[in-house]
């Protein structure tokens, strides 16, 4: 598995909630629907903009509040990484176990804004502004979780290793 990514980037601010990133009523939708209201009130209209490929850079307190399924949106829509100062914790795992690379590097949003170009290397744990040179160093994943990603997510690996049934999709169903 690749584990250096490059990627178009969006900044957000700190404390953003689940609720904020997959509101109330996006909820009852099927998942690529849903996909298309993520920061619906934060950033109107920025999945009309993002890209495949594309990479999110967070404040601190990433993630906060219920446990939102988020993770499967941003997969959805194509984010290929997620760059916060500071995760919620259950957020940050939700992320690994949707196969989704999440690296926390403090002082990520004085370091980027948006429409820079972010390169990351989520085994190393540092990021890089590609247009002003600035390098960051974070916390670098953990093998297991490296596995968890390149496995893309916890129910796939599961799967893979024979501790659970293959989805119908993977078995041809």
């Amino acid at each position: 598995m690749d584990t250096l990514i490059t990627g178009h980037v969006w900044v957000v601010g700190d404390s953003v909630t689940t609720d904020a990133m997959y509101p109330a009523f996006a909820m009852k939708l099927p998942v690529p629907e849903a996909a298309r209201h993520i920061f619906y009130e934060l950033r109107p209209g920025w999945t009309d903009q993002v890209q495949a490929g594309d990479i999110v850079v967070a404040g601190r307190n990433f993630g906060l509040g219920s446990s939102r399924p988020v993770a499967a949106l941003f997969r959805e829509l194509g984010i290929a990484a997620l760059i916060a100062e500071e995760f919620n914790s259950l957020f940050l795992r939700n992320c690994i176990n949707h196969g989704l690379p999440a690296l926390t590097v403090p002082g990520a949003t004085k370091a980027f804004t948006d429409g820079d170009t972010a390169r990351l290397d989520f085994a190393e744990g540092w990021a890089e502004n590609t247009r002003s040179g600035t390098r960051l160093d974070g916390g670098a994943l953990p093998p297991l979780v490296l596995d968890i990603l390149a496995n893309g997510g916890i129910l796939p690996k599961l799967a893979r290793e024979g501790y659970i049934p293959a989805p119908a999709a993977a078995r041809g169903h």
